[in-house]
């Protein structure tokens, strides 16, 4: 600490943080663009891609509010720097792993590190900042923004020009990184309000439920209802007995109170509609762009012009929103994400891409940018001052669950689809000749991406509706007021 100025320990705590951020952004791309490719060597189909995805989501999901509550109770930077420790053994486990079995396990060991390294990194940037965490997140998000476009082209050259198993290894200097700028950087930090609760019985029950009903959802088309019925048959009455907790427990993760907030509930009832059509749109749209004939590179090159929409419009349309409510934005942002999603429809080759697929990713990226800032900053602002920490952990997990159930549910669906017109093969697999097969996905991924534009269209509904723009509520909350960091 001597070494340093407490500037210089700042800004190496500022890069400690966009590295081991950027670490868990870029893995989670970067395995979408491999997925087919990993499926081809390790001999999976749709079923094995889909818990590559999900086995992490659900580790996040399950783990993410516990994370939170663990740096606060013994330390957000000892907490961040194991996560990122964490991370990268997990990732050198993936990168060896020889089996579809041991990838999956590995991807899920990668969750649970992860849960404790993104939920730390802003709360371990504020704690230092203090007062001018402001311009310090805002360089957070550049620089991570700057690194989520960079990765997936990496990680394509990786997977086309070198092996899949890259995409792990090279995590293994950023986390090295990652540690010695934390440990650089370390100066004291000031307390704050705490981000999450250690409630283990609640986190336990969350994961049993999702866990299981995901489960059931991957696995019905291989399995069959018959032999997967038991999933369905613990998730509900273990999602049942975690809302008992959560409302009985003086140390909720999730107060119920800041439901009865109309905002609030239907901001988190939208982010789960919404991050839902998101992430699987953007799993299935890379799965079928690489069904259709484009490489992995040449499939990771063309998220770029989104990526860059976000970055131009996303904090613009969240200024708009402070200044004229988001009822709008929450509105027309969903709905042109559905447009957008529909518009993929019609490419059915690689030369349609380049009029409908353009278009579709066009008009996805400015319905998300309209979308990603309004959405978050109401689920915030929503909740009491006191509560700020907890309302940013719930809307996360409920983004993430939203995730976990879409990808399951719509996997099922273009599943079901592919069996119903044949036999064999696996739907959306690399290098389908057959043209049988090759109708059967692509009549699988249409219903499943009418599924995913169902629910953007919900989501804008619900704010139609339910999102005010100025929501005049008291500042107390009856649940158990959060105790400071560290107690």
């Amino acid at each position: 600490m001597a070494a340093f100025t407490l500037d210089q320990r700042r800004t190496l705590t500022l890069a400690a943080t966009v590295v081991g951020s950027s670490l868990a952004f870029i893995d989670a791309t970067v395995v979408f663009v491999a997925l087919p490719t990993i499926a081809e060597d390790l001999d999976l189909g749709l079923t094995g891609q889909q818990w590559i995805v999900l086995s992490y989501s659900l580790s996040l999901a399950a783990l993410y509010l516990v994370g939170g509550a663990i740096g606060d109770r013994y330390g957000r930077r000892p907490t961040f720097i194991a996560g990122a420790a964490g991370f990268a053994l997990a990732s050198a486990f993936a990168g060896f792993a020889p089996t579809g079995g041991l990838l999956i396990l590995a991807r899920a060991l990668q969750g649970v590190a992860g849960a404790f390294l993104t939920t730390n990194s802003l709360a371990l940037l504020r704690g230092v900042y203090g007062d001018e965490a402001g311009r310090a997140i805002g360089l957070w998000t550049a620089f991570t923004s700057v690194a989520t476009i960079a990765g997936p082209p990496i990680g394509g050259a990786l997977i086309e020009w070198v092996s899949w198993r890259w995409i792990f290894f090279i995590n293994l200097p950023l986390a090295v990184l990652t540690i010695v700028l934390a440990k650089a950087g370390e100066c004291n930090e000031q307390r704050m309000l705490r981000v999450g609760r250690l409630d283990i019985p609640g986190a336990t029950l969350a994961a049993v439920a999702f866990g299981t009903l995901t489960y059931g959802l991957v696995e019905i088309p291989d399995q069959g209802f018959a032999d997967v019925w038991w999933a369905f048959a613990i998730s509900v009455p273990a999602f049942v007995a975690f809302c008992l907790v959560e409302a009985r427990s003086k140390n909720a993760m999730l107060p119920f109170d800041l439901f009865k907030r109309r905002n609030f509930a239907m901001a988190n009832l939208q982010t789960f509609l919404v991050y839902g059509a998101l992430y699987a749109q953007l799993i299935y749209v890379q799965l079928y762009l690489q069904f259709i004939g484009f490489s992995p590179f040449e499939a990771s090159l063309l998220g770029i012009p989104g990526s860059l929409i976000m970055i131009f419009l996303a904090a613009r349309f969240g200024r708009l929103a402070d200044q004229h409510g988001p009822r709008l934005y929450l509105t027309a942002g969903p709905f042109l994400v559905g447009i957008g999603i529909l518009l993929i429809l019609p490419v059915t080759s690689t030369g349609d891409f380049w009029t409908w697929g353009i278009a579709s990713i066009l008009v996805f990226s400015f319905g998300l940018a309209m979308l990603v800032a309004p959405i978050t900053s109401t689920a915030l602002k929503s909740a009491p001052a006191d509560y700020a920490g907890i309302a940013s952990g719930v809307n996360s997990t409920v983004s993430r669950l939203g995730n976990l159930i879409a990808v399951a549910a719509i996997g099922l669906v273009i599943s079901l689809v592919y069996d119903s017109h044949v036999s064999t093969g696996d739907p959306l697999a690399k290098n389908q000749v057959d043209q049988a097969l090759r109708d059967a996905s692509i009549d699988g991924f249409r219903v499943g991406m009418l599924f995913a534009a169902g629910l953007a269209f919900l989501g804008a509904a619900v704010a139609a509706v339910g999102i005010v723009n100025r929501e005049n509520v008291p500042e107390d909350v009856s649940a158990q007021e959060p105790a400071p960091a560290g107690s």
